[in-house]
């Protein structure tokens, strides 16, 4: 004959108290916020691959800067404007820096009537606006016009052959080398 007893059914008693419930609730929120933020961070990077650009000197000596093309084939990379940070999606076929009209306020530009330009989505009515000085990983331009694009949406620039053009560029292999001409 078995002399054991049978188990007596779990009770509220027996599991976790108020605040282990409540510390085990706290640690999948703080899991979930840590999985959302690494996510955004992975999304962003393959967006912007070029968000922490410095200038160094090349294999010449000469002052450079190696972009990565993004996912989409792009060059996109943060610089400043007027000191302020931007993301800029560089453009070859933009003759100045262009601004959506969103931007160029919270930038603190005065606008002028700039007149209407030719765009990819057709003629649109423009302002124009100075920019003290324009920096990508070092690399500055200063007392350039740009244009203001009123339905540009989002807020990457365009930054322009105005600036471009006053450096050597040179496309290999998924990157993009921006040096001082020498």
């Amino acid at each position: 004959m078995n002399n054991r007893f049978p188990a007596p059914l779990p009770s509220r008693q027996d599991g976790p108290s108020k605040l282990g419930r409540a510390m085990l609730f706290g640690a999948w929120v703080v899991g979930m916020v840590l999985l959302a933020s690494l996510f955004q961070n992975y999304l962003s990077h393959r967006e912007n691959p070029n968000q922490d650009l410095i200038a160094l000197a090349g294999p010449d000596g000469m002052t450079q800067v190696v972009l990565q093309q993004n996912r989409d084939g792009h060059y996109v990379a943060t610089g400043t404007i007027n000191g302020e940070p931007v993301v800029f999606l560089l453009d070859t076929g933009a003759t100045t820096v262009s601004l959506p009209q969103g931007l160029a306020r919270r930038l603190g530009l005065a606008l002028r009537p700039g007149g209407m330009s030719k765009t990819a989505n057709g003629m649109v009515q423009t302002w124009t606006t100075h920019l003290n000085s324009v920096s990508l990983g070092g690399l500055v331009a200063h007392n350039l016009r740009a244009t203001v694009l009123p339905n540009f949406p989002g807020d990457q620039v365009l930054l322009g052959m105005d600036f471009l053009k006053r450096f050597e560029l040179i496309q290999r292999g998924g990157e993009l080398t921006i040096r001082l001409p020498s």
